[in-house]
């Protein structure tokens, strides 16, 4: 899949509070135009991961159609983010001597496949192979080491592995909705595609993506993705906590944290008042708009705490010279950076999707980050197919495979 022009790339987001779906148009400079976006309440997903497969169909059906209209296309081919606390990230490293003296990209992918000869379990996937740095004779620090002259190879990466029943549950429901997917990518790794830039990555970054379900992390450093972890709290247990804590539901809780919620009780006027919804047909209240963003702060504070300890646990605390970036559509409650600078104790700034032309306006939201990100990975990442769409691809890639070896020994 070469980027033809006018190759339209769809990244799906399968969220647990909204699925969105954008279509991006790639022009022959490799700019991107947002062309068509659609976007539909999620039901059948928990924390990131699948658990009712028809009404996750049904919402990616909504969004998928409402994208077609805007866009006016048809929408086969996908690119789709997987989250959820099932999904672990771990760096390897591997070596290999080179042939030739000279490094041919052969000798990389041995190298990669050197790297990821780790023990993974069989109910576990690798989703992604990112190489952080090749290592050639001692030098280190090379990033494209393909024409370079040696005789021993390494390469650092950072593998991320997810449930093998939860990636493929995702395909299960892109399929029955009548579409294929090109490759599953993490969630925040899509959002760094769109919100950060390659200064930070360089000088070290976190991206903090905090959705409905989860909340996942990936940490930068030197241009490379180091670490990757998903908590499994997100905006929906904000909801959750209002609608417990002034007795409202679910729904009516989501629209109040929406309009009037503030991560930070000290930004509210005292003053001011809302009206609340009761349960089973009783008489609305009013309650001080105070007392709904005492409820909202702890949480925030607890899930900022969370995010620290984890950023501490993967040793790069030290070395984020652009502190953390947060997105996501959790992000949009107003006093959240503030709170997070107080929490983390770095800067931190919210992130927007960037890199894009189109209806640019409609997807400035860090809700829309993840997808706007998978469109952007995928036009970046065409040629590379790691994913098995269907399995009777499987037999013969293993073939190819075959053969490639068999030449490589004779």
């Amino acid at each position: 899949m070469g980027n033809k022009n006018g190759e339209l790339v769809v990244g799906l987001d399968i969220g647990t509070t909204k699925i969105c779906s954008i279509v991006g148009e790639v022009g022959d400079d490799g700019s991107i135009d947002i062309i068509g976006i659609g976007s539909h309440p999620s039901k059948g997903l928990r924390k990131g991961v699948v658990i009712n497969i028809d009404s996750t169909v049904q919402s990616i059906k909504k969004a998928v159609e409402e994208a077609e209209l805007m866009a006016g296309c048809e929408i086969v081919n996908i690119y789709a983010g997987i989250a959820g606390g099932h999904i672990k990230g771990l760096n390897s490293h591997g070596v290999v001597a080179v042939k030739d003296k000279e490094i041919m990209p052969a000798d990389v992918d041995r190298v990669i496949d050197a790297a990821k000869a780790v023990a993974i379990p069989m109910d576990r996937e690798v989703i992604h192979i990112l190489p952080q740095e090749y290592i050639v004779d001692e030098q280190d620090g090379i990033k494209e080491p393909v024409g370079m002259s040696g005789v021993r190879l390494e390469a650092q990466v950072h593998i991320v592995t997810g449930a093998v029943s939860s990636a493929q549950n995702i395909i299960k429901c892109a399929n029955r909705t009548g579409l294929n997917v090109d490759d599953i990518v993490l969630e925040q790794l899509a959002s760094s595609e769109s919100v950060l830039t390659e200064d930070e990555k360089e000088l070290g970054v976190a991206l903090v993506d905090m959705g409905g379900g989860t909340t996942d992390i990936a940490i930068f450093s030197e241009g490379a993705i180091v670490h990757t972890s998903v908590l499994g709290v997100g905006g929906n247990h904000l909801t959750n906590d209002i609608a417990v804590g002034i007795r409202t539901p679910t729904h009516e809780a989501e629209k109040i944290k929406q309009k009037y919620g503030a991560a930070l009780a000290s930004m509210v006027n005292r003053d001011e008042t809302i009206d609340v919804p009761s349960v089973g047909g009783r008489n609305p209240r009013t309650i001080s708009r105070q007392i709904l963003c005492e409820i909202i702060e702890p949480r925030v504070e607890e899930i900022f705490m969370l995010v620290q300890r984890e950023i501490e646990k993967s040793g790069y605390g030290e070395l984020l010279g652009s502190g953390v970036v947060i997105t996501g559509g959790a992000t949009l409650l107003e006093g959240m950076t503030e709170l997070a600078e107080d929490v983390v104790g770095l800067p931190v700034r919210l992130g927007l999707p960037r890199g894009i032309n189109g209806l640019v306006d409609v997807v400035n939201s860090p809700k829309f980050a993840t997808a706007v990100g998978l469109v952007l990975y995928g036009s970046r990442n065409g040629e590379a197919r790691h994913f098995r769409v269907r399995d009777e691809h499987s037999y013969k890639k293993v073939r190819g495979r075959m053969r490639s070896w068999l030449s490589e020994l004779f």
